[in-house]
């Protein structure tokens, strides 16, 4: 009887298929780092995008958006909603930096889109999102922050620390950019309960000293 001869693979073939499966892990991580990064520069050019719109409407109308006590009549739009659209001219962008309704934080985003600093319709006082699905807000102060801050809510911990890292101090607790895990801390809280260091599983809300 003849026996059926088993024919392995040898160590060319081998060979071949660990280059293949070693090209396809390195293009799959280098994909990812290539989106890690694209999500990174769009959360600074989105941070760095609303400070110059906010500079641009205060430079141009002398007032800053959702403080502006003119904003009705200045813009048609907004005729006969002086109650609800105009600010107090205080100086400070004033109300929750998130889900507040016909406060000053949420008309600083009408204001803009009202005036062409940012694209949308002037009624649209909808918060704009980051690259992680999180709002974008603004308001006077954050944790130990003072002046006007941008906060981005729920970026994920390796996203925080670099942008920490490559931005501030490294510190979640200092500097000019600090962050919390509690969206409500963000609202005026003196003390962030972040520890020294940012964590991979966490989610966080950062806030940016403008």
């Amino acid at each position: 009887m003849n026996q059926l001869k088993q024919k392995g693979f040898t160590l060319v073939e081998i060979a071949i298929v660990l280059v293949i499966v070693g090209l396809l892990i390195g293009g799959v991580l280098k994909g990812q780092e290539m989106i890690t990064n694209a999500k990174l520069k769009r959360i600074e050019s989105d941070n760095a995008g609303i400070a110059a719109a906010m500079f641009s409407y205060q430079d141009r109308y002398l007032q800053l958006p959702g403080d502006d006590s003119d904003a009705d009549p200045r813009f048609t739009m907004f005729n006969g909603q002086a109650a609800t659209i105009n600010g107090n001219s205080n100086g400070s962008i004033e109300g929750l930096w998130i889900g507040a309704p016909d406060t000053e934080t949420e008309n600083f985003w009408k204001h803009l889109r009202a005036s062409g600093l940012v694209p949308g319709g002037g009624n649209d006082g909808t918060q704009p999102t980051n690259a992680y699905g999180g709002n974008i807000g603004i308001r006077d102060g954050s944790l130990l922050l003072s002046g006007h801050v941008t906060i981005f809510g729920s970026l994920e911990g390796p996203i925080a620390k670099i942008l920490e890292t490559r931005l501030d101090d490294g510190d979640p607790k200092t500097g000019r950019i600090q962050s919390d895990l509690t969206a409500a801390l963000m609202d005026g809280a003196v003390v962030s309960g972040v520890p020294a260091g940012y964590v991979d599983n966490e989610r966080y809300f950062m806030a940016f000293r403008l």
